[in-house]
C-alpha cells in the first residue's frame, strides 16, 4: 500500500479541483502546519498549536471564496525516529510507515481538511531537500566544519543531538535534549550538556571527537533575515519576540549544522552530485522538514494528475507566486527555525534570481497547552492523546473546546470542568438547543416545511443589524487569525438567535396569531441555516447535520458565505422541506466527567 501522501479533505474531488465557488476569489491562500513528528500519538496540545486552527482558518476561508491550499505532512527522520522505531522492534522506515497510516487516520477522525497530507520521507523531499542544499552551497552559504562531537564507546558511534540528554546550562532542566531543552527553549549542542549520557544506552561513559559536517552560514545572512522580520509588522508578539531573541541574544543569529551522522534520513547530496567527504551523513531533520511543505505540495500536485507548474504556483514567485498569501501555524517551539533557518534556506537558495522561492507572510505561533495544571506526559499516561480524545466523545466537542481556548497570548490550562462547560454551555444549551427548539416547534405546528404566512417585522430587523454588525467582526478576526475572538463572535451570533426566540415567543404568539408565528419561525428557520454556515470551521460535523437537515448539501450550501444577512436570512422560502435532526449535542454529565478526570489523571 502506498502512504507517500493523501488527500485528506472530505471532498477529494474538489480538493483536487480548486475550481471556483459562487463568490469571486480575491486571494490564493497557502496553509501549512507544522509536520507532527512521527514517534508517536500526539496529545490536544500538539492538536491545537498547529493542525486543529491551520485547518479552522483554511476551511473559513475556502468557504468566502479564496482559493486555499491546506498542507501538512509526517515528520519521519532524526533521532527520535530511529529511537522510537527501536523500540518498536521495527525498522526506521517500517515504523514511519505504520505510524503514518495511524497519524493519516486521526487527522481525519478529527475532520483536519488537508490537501495533502505527505512525509518528509518522500522522494520528492529527497529531491528538493538535496537540490537547494547544493543551490545554498553554490551561493557560498554552506561551510565544511570540522567540529567535536559525543562518542559513546558502549554504543559504538557518534551520538547526534537527540541521542544525547543531560541538564540544560541555561535553566538547570535535568531532562533537555542536545538540540533544544523543551523547557527554556534555548536551541543547544550535546557539548553545552552538564552531566550527558547516552539516550540509548543510558552510558555516561562519553567522549568527545572530532568529526565534520556542513553548516548553514546563516550570520551571512543576518542582516537581510533582520531587515525581513521588521517588515513583518502584522505577525503576533510571540512570532516576532521569540525571532527576535535569537537574532540579537548573545551573540547573535549563529550558523547551524544541517547534517548528522545517521542511518535514516535524506543522504548528503549537492543537487545530484556526491558532496565529498559527507559519505554514511544525512541531512539534520531540522533543515528537510520545512522544505517538506515544498515537497508535500509536489506530491499533491503528482497526486492528482498535474504536472510541476501547479505546485510552483504556489511556492516561487518566478512561476507566479507573487500572488499567494502563505500562512504557516506552529507551536512556539517551531518559531525558531521557521523564522530564522527556513528563510535562510529559501533566501540562499534565490541567491542568483533565477530561482524565487517565496518567503511565509504570516507565522501563527501559539503558547503551551497544558492538562489540569501540569504538562502531558506520555510514559505516565497524564493526558488526553488525539486516539483517546476520539475513542471517548466526538470530534466537533474537541475543536469546539480547544479553538475557543487556543493559547495564543498565553499558557492555557485544560480542565475537565472547563471542558465539561464548554460543550454543555456553548454547545449544547445555545447551538444545539436554538436548532431543537425550532425544527421541533415548527413541526408540531407547520409540519416538516418552512411555513407561510406573515411578515418579518422590527425584531427581525434589529436581529439582522446586529449578525450583520457581528459577522463583520467574525470575518475581521478571521482575517486576523485571532482565532479565541472569532469564537466568540460566533457564539454571540449563536445567542442573538436564542434571546431572539425568547423575545419572540412563538408559542405563546401562536395562540393568537399563527401567521406572525410563522413569520418568527420561518426567521428562525434560516438562522438554523446560517449557523450551519458559520460554525463549519469549528464544529463541522454539526454543521454538516444541520445543513442535511435543511436538505441542503453541506458542501454546496457552506460555500454560501452571506454577503448580505438580509438576504441570507430569507434564502429558505415557504414550502421548503426540512427534517429535524438528532441531538447535535449531548451533554457529559458530572460524573462522565469525573470517570474520565480520574482515567487520563497519570501514574
Amino acid at each position: 500500500m502506498r502512504y507517500e501522501g493523501r488527500d485528506l479533505r472530505p471532498d477529494a474531488a474538489h480538493a483536487r479541483s480548486h475550481t471556483q465557488t459562487n463568490r469571486t476569489r480575491m486571494t490564493r491562500i497557502l496553509v501549512t502546519s507544522a509536520l507532527p513528528y512521527i514517534n508517536g500519538i500526539k496529545h490536544l496540545g500538539n492538536l491545537v498549536g498547529s493542525q486543529l486552527p491551520s485547518d479552522a482558518y483554511a476551511r473559513v476561508m475556502r468557504q468566502r471564496g479564496h482559493e486555499v491550499l491546506l498542507i501538512c505532512a509526517t515528520d519521519e527522520h532524526g533521532t527520535p525516529t530511529e529511537l522510537a522505531a527501536a523500540k518498536a522492534g521495527k525498522s526506521p522506515a517500517e515504523f514511519c510507515d505504520e505510524m503514518h497510516e495511524v497519524q493519516a487516520e486521526i487527522a481525519r477522525g478529527f475532520r483536519l481538511s488537508f490537501d495533502h497530507f505527505g512525509r518528509s520521507s518522500s522522494r520528492r523531499n529527497h529531491r528538493l531537500t538535496q537540490h537547494l542544499a547544493g543551490r545554498l552551497a553554490d551561493a557560498g552559504l554552506i561551510a565544511e566544519v570540522t567540529e567535536k562531537q559525543i562518542w559513546s564507546p558502549a554504543d559504538g558511534r557518534f551520538l547526534p543531538d537527540r541521542y544525547v540528554e543531560g541538564t540544560c546550562p541555561n535553566c538547570g532542566y535535568e531532562k533537555a535534549r542536545g538540540d533544544q531543552c523543551e523547557n527554556c527553549t534555548k536551541q543547544l549542542d550535546p557539548t553545552d550538556l552538564i552531566n550527558p549520557y547516552s539516550a540509548i544506552s543510558g552510558s555516561t561513559d562519553l567522549e568527545v571527537r572530532e568529526t565534520k559536517h556542513l553548516h548553514l552560514r546563516q550570520s551571512a545572512m543576518r542582516d537581510r533575515l533582520s531587515a525581513w522580520i521588521e517588515s513583518k509588522t502584522d505577525w503576533p508578539v510571540l512570532t516576532t519576540s521569540i525571532a527576535k531573541k535569537w537574532l540579537n541574544d548573545g551573540d547573535g543569529l549563529q550558523d547551524r549544522g544541517i547534517t548528522r551522522d545517521l542511518d535514516w534520513g535524506i543522504p548528503v547530496r549537492r543537487g545530484e552530485a556526491d558532496w565529498p567527504g559527507m559519505d554514511g551523513k544525512v541531512f539534520y531533520v531540522w533543515f528537510d522538514a520545512p522544505i517538506a511543505y515544498i515537497a508535500a505540495t509536489a506530491e499533491w500536485a503528482d497526486a492528482t494528475g498535474q504536472d510541476d507548474a501547479a505546485w510552483q504556483r504556489w511556492w516561487r514567485d518566478d512561476k507566479g507566486a507573487e500572488d499567494v498569501r502563505y500562512v504557516e501555524f506552529m507551536g512556539k517551539d517551531n518559531v525558531p527555525f521557521h523564522t530564522l533557518g527556513f528563510p535562510v534556506t529559501l533566501m540562499g537558495a534565490s541567491a542568483d534570481g533565477d530561482e524565487r522561492w517565496h518567503l511565509v507572510d504570516f507565522i501563527k505561533s501559539t503558547n503551551w497547552l497544558n492538562y489540569e495544571g501540569g504538562k502531558f506526559s506520555t510514559s505516565s499516561g497524564r493526558g488526553v492523546f488525539m486516539d483517546q480524545a476520539l475513542d471517548i466523545l466526538p470530534p466537533d466537542y474537541w475543536r469546539w473546546w480547544l479553538l475557543a481556548n487556543i493559547p495564543e497570548s498565553a499558557d492555557t490550562d485544560f480542565t475537565w470542568e472547563s471542558f465539561q462547560a464548554g460543550v454543555n454551555k456553548d454547545l449544547a444549551d445555545v447551538l444545539g438547543n436554538f436548532v431543537s427548539r425550532v425544527t421541533k416547534f415548527c413541526r408540531a405546528r407547520f409540519g416538516e416545511e418552512v411555513p407561510r404566512g406573515g411578515a418579518y417585522g422590527e425584531m427581525e430587523a434589529e436581529v439582522t443589524a446586529e449578525i450583520a454588525e457581528r459577522l463583520k467582526a467574525y470575518e475581521a478576526h478571521w482575517d486576523a487569525i485571532a482565532i479565541r475572538r472569532a469564537a466568540a463572535e460566533l457564539r454571540a451570533i449563536w445567542v442573538a438567535g436564542n434571546e431572539y426566540l425568547q423575545r419572540a415567543e412563538p408559542w405563546a404568539v401562536f395562540k393568537t396569531d399563527p401567521e406572525r408565528a410563522a413569520a418568527i419561525i420561518r426567521f428562525s428557520l434560516n438562522l438554523v441555516r446560517l449557523y450551519g454556515i458559520l460554525s463549519r470551521p469549528f464544529v463541522p460535523d454539526a454543521s454538516d447535520t444541520i445543513l442535511e437537515s435543511l436538505g441542503l448539501d453541506p458542501e454546496v450550501a457552506s460555500k454560501d458565505w452571506p454577503k448580505d444577512v438580509g438576504e441570507a436570512l430569507s434564502a429558505l422560502s415557504a414550502g421548503h422541506a426540512f427534517t429535524v435532526p438528532e441531538v447535535l449535542f449531548a451533554k457529559i454529565t458530572d460524573e462522565a466527567r469525573e470517570e474520565m478526570a480520574a482515567r487520563f489523571a497519570g501514574a
